[in-house]
């Protein structure tokens, strides 16, 4: 079956794993505000939502000391800890096939735009993708519904009505539904499958392989219970309970 004519993927726990740079940038932001941070794994629910927000939900930061935090966070992350980052294994060659068929690509990412250009120029990911949208430093664009719009500005209907967002945090798949996108959450980043399924995930995937035979099946089936691909390669096989036969 053919690729569908749109695909858009979150960038941090879905095309990239950037746990050791966001989370040594959370550390070092935490740490001038008074905040001690040993276990740096502690800080991974920072991946994937709103900066400010976070600092403010887990810390309860007020404004001012979470709009500080924020600062000091880049000041880190622009120059170190952007780089400090992996792309996730089958990646690359998933977005060249989907590029080489024709399908549309873009990067639709709640991080500055400015950092994700650089980060997929980076890593050779730029010749694939066609768009890559996210926030503004100043301040714009800083809802995951209006990032997917920005990506999607320009597509014809019937390009838009047969496109999928891809992430691995539940602002990716409400993000995709507030569009009319159908949607895969991936379960080799930083949401939980609870957390996937609870935001209604149309799909879900395992690694690159599963997620590539996923967005060739769709459209997947919307009653009941997601789609889940975790075995990777072929067809998805579904149990009566929404779960790949094998991976109870």
């Amino acid at each position: 079956m053919p690729y569908p004519p749109a695909v858009l993927f979150d960038l941090d726990g879905t095309l990239t794993d950037p746990m050791e740079g966001i989370t040594k940038s959370v550390q070092i932001a935490l740490r001038r505000q008074g905040i001690e941070v040993a276990d740096r794994r502690t800080l991974c629910p920072f991946i994937g939502p709103p900066l400010f927000e976070s600092f403010q939900r887990f810390f309860s930061l007020d404004d001012e000391r979470a709009a500080r935090a924020v600062e000091d966070y880049r000041a880190y992350f622009s120059v170190t800890g952007i780089f400090e980052n992996k792309v996730y294994p089958g990646i690359p060659g998933l977005l060249q096939r989907l590029h080489d068929g024709g399908t549309f690509t873009a990067v639709a990412t709640l991080k500055p735009a400015v950092f994700a250009r650089r980060i997929v120029e980076h890593f050779g990911l730029l010749p694939f993708l066609d768009r890559v949208a996210g926030s503004e430093l100043d301040g714009r664009h800083t809802t995951k519904g209006e990032i997917v719009r920005l990506a999607l500005d320009g597509l014809s209907p019937a390009m838009r009505e047969g496109a999928v967002m891809v992430g691995d945090r539940e602002n990716d798949i409400r993000g995709g539904k507030e569009n009319g996108l159908h949607t895969v959450g991936v379960l080799f980043g930083y949401g939980s499958e609870a957390e996937l399924r609870a935001a209604g995930a149309d799909g879900l995937a395992g690694d690159a392989a599963s997620l590539e035979a996923l967005l060739r099946a769709f459209p997947p089936r919307r009653e009941g219970a997601a789609p889940d691909t975790r075995r990777g390669g072929g067809e998805p096989v579904i149990n009566e309970d929404g779960i790949a036969d094998g991976m109870e």
